[in-house]
């Protein structure tokens, strides 16, 4: 079984994002990025199934501008086999990307394609499921516990009155949760290996794929700031400040 794992470079999750001053986006410059938290996630789903011998190779790709490769490195010292990076200096919506991710799979043909459920810098949890729709294929999102057979895949996932399983026949595509495992950290020898695993570059003109924005942002600003509490010298207090608020009858 072949299994694509798409990956994106963000901001590093510890790291708090500053604003432009002219409002027109996130201030990168000199900022530490790194790969996307859940799509560590999928990476590992992947490495843990060829250890399992399910998976025969491991593709990963990631969308964006040159550095992009050194998320795609640290993908191959995971465990990774190969990469394909498909090269673009701007920012690409969720639906320019899953056209891209889909033109991929019709090349690599791969029987199980893993995404983190969102990115961490936008928040859109929308690549996956417009992936899915675009090549057909059924989709188990937000999974938290994948158990692969053949040609088929079960897929355990979070709902809000406990846990349901749905089984999906191959090819599938699969988002993953924060629960699915835990990811490893590269090993040295690895990541000197990494440095010879074969990585390609594409372009989305050399995929045929329109990338165009279709949405405008028109600013963007940080989150207000916190106001203190009200601190209160009784519960007859409390209640009546709840009232006026309209929280209590």
């Amino acid at each position: 079984m072949k299994v694509l794992v798409a990956v994106k470079r963000v901001i590093d999750y510890n790291v708090k994002p500053r604003v432009k001053m002219d409002g027109t986006g996130v201030d990168l410059t000199n900022v530490k990025m790194s790969m996307n938290p859940f799509d560590e996630i999928a990476v590992e789903e992947a490495i843990r199934l060829k250890e399992k011998g399910v998976a025969t190779e491991i593709v990963v790709v990631s969308i964006g501008p040159a550095k992009a490769q050194e998320t795609l490195r640290t993908a191959l010292a995971m465990g990774a086999d190969r990469a394909v990076h498909v090269t673009t200096d701007e920012e690409v919506e969720p639906l320019g990307v899953a056209k891209l991710l889909a033109k991929i799979a019709d090349e690599e043909q791969p029987q199980l394609i893993i995404l983190g459920k969102q990115a961490i810098d936008d928040d859109n949890n929308a690549t996956g499921q417009m992936l899915a729709a675009l090549l057909g294929w059924p989709q188990g999102t937000f999974a938290s516990k994948l158990d692969p057979s053949d040609g088929e895949v079960s897929v355990t996932r979070e709902v809000d009155g406990g846990l349901e399983t749905d089984k999906l026949k191959l090819p599938a595509v699969i988002t993953t949760d924060l629960r699915l495992n835990e990811p490893r950290y590269a090993s040295l020898p690895n990541i000197m290996k990494a440095k010879s695993k074969p990585l390609a570059t594409k372009t989305p003109d050399e995929l045929g794929v329109d990338i165009s924005r279709r949405l405008e942002t028109l600013k963007v600003t940080e989150p207000p700031k916190r106001q203190a509490g009200d601190k209160v010298g009784s519960v007859d207090e409390l209640v009546g400040k709840l009232k006026a608020l309209g929280v209590v009858a």
